[in-house]
């Protein structure tokens, strides 16, 4: 049925109104007559192919449909042949639309680049995955990207209103009964993609109670097929990494509810949890490090009681640990520390360790002043040999972290400061108070 409910022009269209609004720009391209090779990106279920025949069907032009998950060089062959007898022969203008054009690699993308140049053929690309990524530049620089995004319920539900009165194409026959409320859980299981929204009433409808003549589709019905029903989620894909992100940031942000929230959408779309909590660990380390050292031993301790229990305690254990750090003092001081010392690291020279430094086992390193003149920090004035150098000489002086003034931290930095100040104490002896 979301085949044959596919609509044929932008007044049957829902959705994508930032496109295909008044003076938006496919809306212009349309009104306009001039095309232009474009990439459509967005979820499953959103219009991207609809829109590209939309175009087609506008323009009277040829429209000519491949999908990279079933296609190779034949096929683009085969159709670049078709585009150019369309052109030649019956002076038509071709859409070659590519469905999933991300999954061709970059010798299959290169071979459209010169009859899109030469204007054999209009170029439209459909892909979930972010071009940038995964389209080449020479294609890429060639095309203009429109991004669609998910359907509102509000969307949906037009789109829910078209089928059940569409007699020809849609459910219109079956003379469909859904209340209100039922229409709302539909939609809102859609996740915004009107192809699930149109599969899942035609699964419906099949189940519908007669009554007075009418097929009536009841909130138990839908709540039956939903069952054990998962968001949209795609491990590896733009959606995965956009909910890490935002979880991430949400802590970083020190909001609970969102990092609550997007961990439950990811955990909803059926991420696994060990991931997640590895995740955590990170997290405690890079945004809260040593304001809140609590916040790594909570995330460890929710990443073994996942392991130890699984569900449902793993997920609540993660859930107290994204609170917890979310309301935790935040400092990225260790973070920078690290990137910074490792940089130095990886660009300069490997400094030899300091004589004084140096372990002494035998007698060979003694006479070569292995460990000579090192001062024994427990024989120090309170335990801190002040004026003492632990640094290769090249780097004397350098410092790494600086604490923030949050949370422990900020007693970390106190602590360090008031070190750096004392006078060099070489030759005081350590005394009991």
């Amino acid at each position: 049925m979301a085949a044959r409910m596919r609509p044929h022009n932008l007044a049957n269209f829902c959705g994508q109104e930032h496109l295909t609004g008044e003076n938006q720009p496919l809306r212009e391209v349309i009104e306009s007559g001039l095309l232009h090779s474009m990439i459509f990106w967005g979820p499953p279920g959103v219009g991207k192919t609809t829109l590209a025949r939309i175009l087609a069907n506008s323009m009277n032009a040829h429209f000519e449909n491949i999908s990279a998950v079933l296609s190779g060089v034949k096929e683009i062959r085969s159709a670049i042949a078709i585009a150019q007898e369309q052109r030649d022969i019956r002076g038509r203008k071709t859409i070659l639309f590519v469905d999933e054009v991300h999954r061709f690699n970059k010798s299959q993308q290169d071979a459209f680049l010169p009859f899109v140049e030469d204007g054999t053929l209009i170029f439209v690309g459909a892909t979930t995955e972010n071009p940038s990524f995964e389209v080449n530049n020479a294609l890429l620089s060639r095309c203009r990207v429109y991004v669609l995004t998910p359907l509102t319920e509000n969307d949906i539900t037009q789109v829910i209103d078209q089928a059940i009165v569409d007699k020809t194409n849609g459910l219109g026959h079956k003379n469909i009964k859904l209340d209100n409320g039922t229409k709302m859980v539909l939609a809102s299981a859609a996740d915004g993609d009107a192809r699930r929204a149109l599969n899942l009433l035609e699964i419906a409808s099949d189940l519908a109670t007669l009554n007075d003549g009418q097929a009536v589709i009841s909130r138990s019905i839908l709540e039956t097929m939903l069952q054990n029903d998962n968001r949209r989620f795609d491990k590896g894909s733009d959606y995965f990494y956009d909910q890490i992100s935002a979880l991430h940031k949400s802590i970083r942000g020190s909001s609970a509810d969102a990092g609550l929230y997007w961990l439950c959408r990811m955990l909803d779309g059926g991420c696994d949890p060990i991931y997640l909590a590895r995740r955590l660990v990170r997290i405690a380390n890079e945004d809260i490090g040593n304001a809140d050292p609590r916040a790594l031993e909570l995330a460890l301790n929710a990443w073994c009681v996942q392991e130890r229990l699984g569900s449902p305690e793993g997920e609540l254990a993660l859930a107290q640990a994204v609170i917890y750090m979310a309301a935790a003092a935040k400092s990225n001081a260790v973070y920078k520390a690290y990137n910074a010392a490792m940089a130095d690291v990886k660009s300069q020279p490997s400094y030899v360790v300091p004589n004084h430094l140096r372990n002494a086992p035998t007698d060979l390193m003694k006479k070569l002043d292995h460990g000579k003149d090192y001062r024994y920090a427990h024989n120090e004035v309170n335990g801190y040999a002040a004026g003492e150098t632990y640094l290769p000489d090249e780097l004397a002086g350098t410092q790494y972290y600086f604490p923030t003034d949050r949370g422990l931290e900020k007693k970390i930095g106190e602590k360090l400061e008031y070190l750096r100040s004392l006078k060099d104490t070489r030759g005081s002896v350590y005394k009991e108070d």
